[in-house]
């Protein structure tokens, strides 16, 4: 037993011993094969694998070139950059001696690029939104944004459980043919829509405002049922006009959100809204900067009247019909700009017409024949309407009045 034992031992000392050496051989002869591969001078470099990429151009995308010494850090970096061509699917470079291989797999060519399972959307329009084309170098990543560009399609056109599968078709001379496999499922529809914050009016009346239907035994004569973020988006205008144009000035509609029901049937649209305060109109002024402009003869177009309610829409109204009025007296680019002046306490809004000469335009009677009205109404269309700062000389103001609303 005891002689048993010292053999172990005596043993385990000499694989020790011998494990040494060893180790020590191979490092050194690694960091020996390292440090002769970077001190290589670079005596040539060798393409393979390409058939429509020249060799120089290869060579080219490469951060290294003869004569160089061979750096392992300047390969990786051209083995990236050479990828982010997107012109190959595999790059590989060795060292053999003081050459260089770099070998290619270049990406093959698009022959066609077809559609299948489409019925709800035709071939030509998905066709314009993709980008892989024929004749265009194939990648796996122009597929993957393709798929994402057709599924954006259809979700344009409610088909929210659309599916997208790319299948490769191989050909001669390295080229494929592309084919989109869609699955388009039902159509995405609306099934309620809800309104939060809204207290001057009912759902009902919110919903008459909107140009999103809720789904009912009428929707086949419409497709406003159909879910599209863009109505969504005009919907939530329209929301925030119909207020300005009965009293809330300060009307704000927070959020419009889409919630999916779980089976992915339908989405539940949901409006949050800030109404604030319903105001009135206050007085009602007119400043001008003009010479000789006769400042009585535009009270007639006004339509903001005092004690009536606010309404933002007849405000825009008033500054074309007083800009109109304004070059018809000779000042063809004279500018209209109403400045509010809001009462919270009272929650009335005074407003005054600023009438001034337009900046970059100076004013006489003999340019406002050579501009016509439609002319005008762009002009008041483009021009700044918010507030400004208080402009003297002529004015004329329109008194406070219990006029019904």
């Amino acid at each position: 037993m005891v002689r048993w034992t010292l053999e172990r031992g005596l043993l385990a000392v000499l694989l020790v011993m011998c494990s040494v050496p060893l180790s020590l051989g191979f490092s050194v002869s690694f960091g020996d094969l390292s440090a002769s591969a970077q001190g290589t001078v670079i005596q040539s470099i060798v393409v393979e694998g390409n058939r429509r990429v020249e060799p120089e151009t290869v060579r080219s995308y490469l951060s290294f070139s003869s004569g160089d010494n061979y750096d392992p850090a300047e390969v990786n970096q051209s083995l990236k950059t050479l990828f982010a061509t997107g012109l190959f699917q595999d790059v590989r470079i060795r060292r053999q001696g003081s050459t260089i291989i770099v070998i290619v797999v270049e990406n093959p060519i698009i022959s066609q690029v077809a559609f299948e399972g489409n019925r709800e959307v035709d071939d030509d329009v998905l066709a314009a939104e993709v980008q892989l084309k024929p004749r265009a170098v194939y990648t796996r990543a122009r597929v993957q944004a393709d798929v994402q560009r057709i599924q954006a399609v259809y979700r344009r056109q409610g088909l929210y459980a659309a599916q997208v599968e790319p299948k490769i078709i191989n050909l001669d001379n390295n080229r494929i043919d592309v084919v989109f496999e869609i699955t388009e499922g039902p159509t995405t529809k609306v099934r309620a829509i809800n309104f939060i914050g809204n207290h001057a009016f009912s759902d009902s009346q919110l919903r008459f405002v909107i140009t999103t239907t809720r789904t009912n035994w009428l929707s086949f004569l419409k497709s406003t049922n159909i879910y599209d973020p863009d109505r969504l988006n005009l919907d939530r205008e329209l929301l925030r006009q119909f207020y300005l144009k009965n009293g809330y000035a300060d009307a704000r509609i927070v959020s419009a959100t889409a919630d999916l029901d779980r089976d992915g049937q339908g989405f539940f649209i949901t409006f949050t809204i800030e109404e604030g305060e319903r105001y009135q109109f206050g007085y009602i002024d007119i400043e001008s900067a003009l010479p000789s402009l006769d400042v009585g003869a535009l009270r007639g177009v006004i339509l903001t009247r005092p004690g009536r309610r606010y309404n933002a829409e007849k405000v825009e109204k008033t500054v074309e019909a007083l800009t109109i009025k304004v070059s018809e007296q000779g000042y063809a680019f004279g500018q209209v700009r109403p400045r509010f002046d809001r009462d919270p306490v009272a929650h009335t809004m005074n407003i005054t017409y600023v009438i001034d000469e337009a900046r970059g335009f100076t004013l006489n009677a003999s340019t406002s024949s050579a501009i016509s009205e439609p002319k005008i109404r762009s002009y008041v269309a483009s021009s700044v309407l918010p507030r400004a700062t208080p402009i003297t000389g002529s004015s004329w103001k329109q008194p406070v009045s219990d006029c019904a609303h």
